[in-house]
């Protein structure tokens, strides 16, 4: 019986990766002592998207670029992101330490939704962190629909196929999906680890049979999404969630957020997969390109790449967010690459134009 359901559960598995196109991430949130809050995420797809990071002050007039019935508003908080093609916002955290990472799902289906304003999927993560604060907030703000999700093809050709998590300082966790044109949320601090198909509910019944065999004995290795996060989770549960006297003494200025973040960047960087591999006829098997940890206690970005030789990161402090500041740009793209605070790096930039989206009529 046992055989029988390895068997079941590795077709199932099989399936899932069969389904999923294009876009492979991993998505964990790590609560530690000291409210310790911290996001990470890794980036997997098959050709370079042209990252850049991007800094956003309070008080710019958006729309949602989906034609003149498209909402609009101001945002009222300042944002730091991650871009795709400099024509969304992929990831990224705002001046209140809320974040937002967009991965891939391949069972995406965003309806209709009747005569509600259409917003570009590329502007769907840039929305919640320019309106929101905390994740209950925006769990309020999205469960009223206040718009209709059009998601046209990525300039690659691949489709824009996407659920959204987010997460705050206190811990707190939700994650956004469209299935059969209906929105599903599952909201709460037990919700730390997303990757992309099969559909979340599934993804949690995939990892409670894990969870049984016990990651010490064995874990599943492919890059599926559901090994993927069963992996994420085992290591997200098995590392240290206070100061670690065998290793706090190599850490810099010996501090416990110091710590902290090389420990959820390791586990970034145990589920990623190594640049350059490619599965014929599973796009969905695709090399990791860059990782994100927030920091979002301090409310530090810190950024990772799989094609430059160093880490670096971007206090928001060093940033000016205010209202009036312009738009700055920390250009990635091209190989340029930054070691340490790279905050003065940033340089004033126009914004880029999100994706646009023409509605079905």
């Amino acid at each position: 019986m046992k055989f029988l359901s390895w068997v079941a559960l590795t077709l199932f598995s099989t399936a899932a990766v069969l389904t999923s196109v294009a876009q492979a991430c991993t998505r964990t949130l790590y609560s530690g002592t000291d409210n310790m809050v911290i996001t990470g995420r890794s980036m997997d797809w098959m050709q370079d998207m042209q990252t850049d990071l991007w800094a956003f002050p309070r008080g710019m007039a958006r729309n949602g670029a989906a034609g003149p019935d498209s909402p609009k508003w101001v945002s009222k908080y300042g944002s730091v992101i991650a871009s795709a093609y400099n024509i969304a916002s992929a990831d990224g955290m705002n001046d209140q330490g809320l974040v937002a990472n967009l991965l891939y799902l391949a069972e995406s289906d965003y309806g209709k939704q009747g005569d509600k304003p259409p917003l570009s999927i590329g502007l769907w993560a840039q929305y919640v962190l320019d309106n929101y604060a905390t994740v209950a907030e925006a769990v309020d703000g999205l469960r009223a629909e206040p718009f209709r999700i059009i998601a046209p093809n990525l300039p690659n050709g691949s489709a824009a196929e996407l659920h959204l998590s987010i997460s705050d300082p206190s811990g707190d966790s939700a994650i956004f999906e469209y299935l059969d044109g209906e929105l599903v949320i599952h909201h709460g601090k037990q919700y730390t680890v997303m990757t992309n198909s099969p559909s979340y509910d599934q993804q949690l019944a995939l990892n409670s049979y894990w969870e049984k065999i016990g990651g010490l004995k064995f874990l599943p290795g492919t890059n599926s999404a559901a090994d993927r996060f069963a992996r994420a989770s085992f290591l997200l549960g098995a590392v240290p969630v206070k100061t670690d006297p065998n290793f706090i003494s190599a850490v810099p200025e010996q501090t416990y957020a110091h710590q902290a973040i090389a420990e959820v960047m390791s586990v970034m960087r145990a589920v990623s997969v190594p640049l350059g591999i490619t599965t014929p006829g599973s796009p969905n098997i695709a090399s990791t390109l860059w990782r994100t940890v927030a920091d979002q206690k301090n409310k530090i970005y810190y950024f990772d790449s799989s094609t430059t030789p160093n880490a670096f990161w971007v206090p928001m402090a060093d940033l000016d967010l205010s209202k009036g500041a312009p738009a700055k740009k920390l250009a990635i793209a091209g190989g340029k690459y930054y070691a340490g605070n790279a905050a003065e790096h940033f340089a004033e930039a126009t914004p880029f134009e999100f994706l646009q989206a023409a509605p079905a009529k």
